[in-house]
């Protein structure tokens, strides 16, 4: 079973207070389903290439099926509602190597 990664790339914030609440409210889930936060901050140093960002965020699972239960769980649904509706992102899942 190897872990994944849930990369948040967010583009755009359009209502910061609404952003605000879905970050404050969502972060019992992921822990819920045994999810954890490797990075949360600004989209850093680009190296190489461009990239078109304002913050990023890395959750680690256990496993992919943890990350789709937690992805499509009733604890997390109104939790991405609000993401959704506030904000512009790109979510990524990474499969990482095996231990």
């Amino acid at each position: 079973m190897s872990k994944v990664y849930c990369i948040v790339n967010i583009l755009k914030i359009n209502d910061s207070a609404r952003f605000a609440e879905y970050v404050a409210g969502h972060a019992a889930s992921i822990a819920q389903y045994g999810g954890r936060f490797l990075v949360k901050g600004d989209a850093g140093e680009v190296l190489e290439g461009t990239l078109a960002s304002n913050l990023m965020v890395v959750h680690e699972f256990p496993s992919e099926a943890q990350f789709r239960a937690w992805y499509d769980s009733p604890e997390y649904r109104p939790w991405k509602a609000l993401r959704q509706s506030c904000a512009e992102v790109t979510v990524i899942l990474s499969r990482g190597c095996a231990d």
